[in-house]
């Protein structure tokens, strides 16, 4: 039997998830390990600094009270006592494009599936005001699920899923986008005049690229991003050499 583990960002209560845990079932036995709470954009965070509760809230749905991260440990060495065949997080509501996957806890779920060798898959579908259909959505995760577990990524690889709202018009595979960040801070005061400050979005300007996930949602198709854990910028090792040459040089 297949086994598949659903998490998100969003908590367990989220309507995403449930979505997505029924469009998965077909392929296998799904279990959902996801937040108590919503847990957006907190990256690849682990709880290290406090303990974590494992609540079971009905039959192969349970609860963590941390990250999406600690989900997935938990997931593995509590509830399947070993490694999934599958980790698919979301649905999450609202893109996890381009630079912002450095953020996604939704991305983060399938990151971690990725460093402990089980295939991944992050899903996220547009940000809309009102009702989600999430029907789409999920219609695609299973679909690449299923692809995944017949022919499965490189090692250390994992998908990244982006939906338009509506139904899409086909597939693209993308690379990531780049944005101009411009960072935003709002200060505010208490009543006792006390500063305080809110992180806000950054400003979002995307630069061109056809490839890049952001067109392709735009565009209205469904982006399909290969990622990896390897931050190394390949492209610049030679300059660093170079750097590093130059500065034992002058030790000398």
């Amino acid at each position: 039997m297949i086994r598949i583990l659903v998490t998100n960002d969003d908590g367990y209560r989220s309507e995403g998830i449930r979505a997505l845990a029924d469009a998965l079932t077909p392929l296998g036995e799904v279990t959902i390990v996801a937040p108590v709470q919503e847990a957006s954009a907190i990256g690849h965070a682990l709880t290290l600094r406090q303990p974590l509760r494992l609540d079971a809230i009905a039959e192969r749905v349970f609860a963590v009270d941390g990250t999406p991260s600690d989900c997935v440990n938990i997931a593995v060495t509590q509830v399947f006592r070993g490694l999934p065949d599958l980790v698919v997080s979301g649905i999450n509501k609202g893109w996890n494009i381009g630079d912002d996957v450095t953020y996604s806890g939704t991305v983060a779920g399938a990151l971690e599936a990725a460093l402990l060798g089980v295939p991944g898959i992050a899903v996220s579908l547009r940000a809309t005001r009102g009702v989600y259909d999430f029907a789409p959505s999920a219609h695609v995760a299973a679909a690449m699920a299923d692809a995944i577990l017949l022919r499965p990524l490189p090692p250390r690889t994992f998908l990244n899923i982006n939906l338009p709202s509506g139904q899409p018009k086909g597939y693209r595979v993308t690379v990531q986008a780049t944005r101009n960040h411009v960072t935003s801070v709002a200060e505010r005061h208490d009543p006792k005049g006390r500063a305080y400050y809110w992180i806000e979005e950054g400003q979002d300007e995307w630069q061109p690229h056809d490839r890049s996930d952001y067109q392709a949602v735009r565009d209205g198709y469904v982006s399909l991003t290969p990622l990896h854990p390897d931050l190394t910028a390949h492209q610049a090792l030679a300059a660093v050499e170079a750097l590093s040459l130059e500065k034992a040089a002058a030790v000398r």
